[in-house]
């Protein structure tokens, strides 16, 4: 009998100590063990927005240059004065960005997820179906939140993407520890995928999180070598004329990278990342000869070179309306934002049948951009 049930005790014990996926049973390792997973499959190589490292039994974790949190599996661990302490996996959170749920998407872990902002432009049908039945809540936008929504959450962490707009201040009242995402601030279309591992720390798939990378990061590198060595490179600028201005990106912009990656030049040069609003005629002096045009919007139905035109008669003047060189994604026909921060190699492949389409397999059906016809 004694042996029986030094057996059993030995299961429940080892079953405490693993950590697979989101537990809704509360199964937790006595201590973080820092052995579980390498902390070299959840560092980071492109990302410059955190840092990782393992103490004793926790995982320590630096966002930007200031926030600070401890992840781990007890109640009882101690961690390192500054830092926060987050228990995991997480359980409930709620994201501020599309950028942020394409994280819990591609890790399959939408049950994780119960609060949103705003659901503009939605197209994944099961966090539709979430929203409509009540598992996750719209808690307002930023810079006007609804306190009750977040609560409603019961959310174990917040994870915010800190714009101009802030107004975390009501949040920050409610004692919910705020987890600084900064994936949008990433300049290389690889780093801003590998907030993928950030967040897999935080629910316990880090091996699932570095494995998925780990097939992102050699579909693109690949396909950037091979249009690295093509013989042309296109010239290709972006946006359209929204009330009065023209909105272009930086030519360090994460946009004018992928542009690069995909064997073309993107006409602005400049050291720039957020970019500025030109008039049209500063956009037309630098984009005229252009051979291709990238146009992302939310038309609502088919959108046409004449609903281009309409939109601003100069249109036409561009080199890439008149050779019908326009590359489109209509964000009400592809889950654009909801999907391809985490699919850079996907975006990549798009642009690059456009742009080289003799490194593509002939029957190639893109995903995101075509084009427009």
């Amino acid at each position: 009998m004694k042996h029986i049930v030094g057996f059993l005790f030995g299961i429940v014990a080892l079953l405490m100590t693993n950590c697979k996926g989101h537990s809704t049973m509360g199964i937790i390792a006595d201590s973080y063990d820092s052995t579980h997973v390498d902390l070299e499959l959840v560092s980071p190589k492109y990302a410059t927005g955190w840092q990782v490292r393992d103490s004793a039994d926790v995982r320590l974790v630096t966002v930007g240059a200031h926030d600070r949190f401890a992840l781990v599996r007890t109640d009882e661990a101690q961690v390192p004065e500054g830092y926060t302490k987050i228990r995991v996996p997480i359980e409930r959170t709620i994201c501020m960005t599309m950028l942020q749920l394409s994280n819990f998407t591609i890790l399959d872990a939408h049950d994780v997820v119960t609060g949103l902002t705003g659901t503009k432009n939605l197209y994944n049908k099961d966090i539709q179906a979430r929203v409509e039945d009540g598992r996750i809540v719209k808690i307002g936008m930023e810079g006007n939140f609804d306190t009750e929504m977040v609560l409603a959450a019961h959310p174990d962490v917040i994870f915010i993407s800190p714009f101009k707009r802030g107004g975390y201040e009501p949040i920050k009242e409610t004692s919910i520890t705020l987890v600084p995402h900064l994936g949008y601030k990433e300049l290389d279309p690889l780093g801003q995928a590998e907030w993928i591992k950030f967040v897999g720390m935080f629910i316990c798939k880090e091996k699932e999180a570095g494995d998925i990378f780990a097939g992102i990061e050699q579909r693109y590198n690949d396909l950037k070598a091979q249009a690295a060595k093509a013989e042309h490179r296109p010239t290709v600028f972006s946006g359209e004329m929204h009330s009065g201005t023209w909105h272009a990106v930086g030519g360090k912009n994460y946009l004018a990278q992928i542009f690069r990656d995909a064997g073309a030049d993107y006409v602005i040069s400049d050291e720039e990342t957020a970019g500025e609003n030109l008039e049209f005629e500063k956009m037309y002096s630098l984009a005229a000869k252009a051979d291709y045009w990238r146009i992302l919007n939310s038309y609502p139905g088919d959108f046409s070179y004449e609903a281009l035109k309409a939109s601003e008669p100069r249109n036409e003047l561009f080199d890439a309306f008149k050779q019908r060189k326009v590359i489109y994604c209509n964000m009400k026909q592809t889950p654009y934002y909801e999907i391809s921060p985490v699919e850079p190699d996907v975006l990549l492949k798009d642009l690059v049948a456009i742009f080289h389409p003799e490194l593509v397999e002939s029957d190639y059906q893109p995903t995101f951009y075509q084009l427009l016809k």
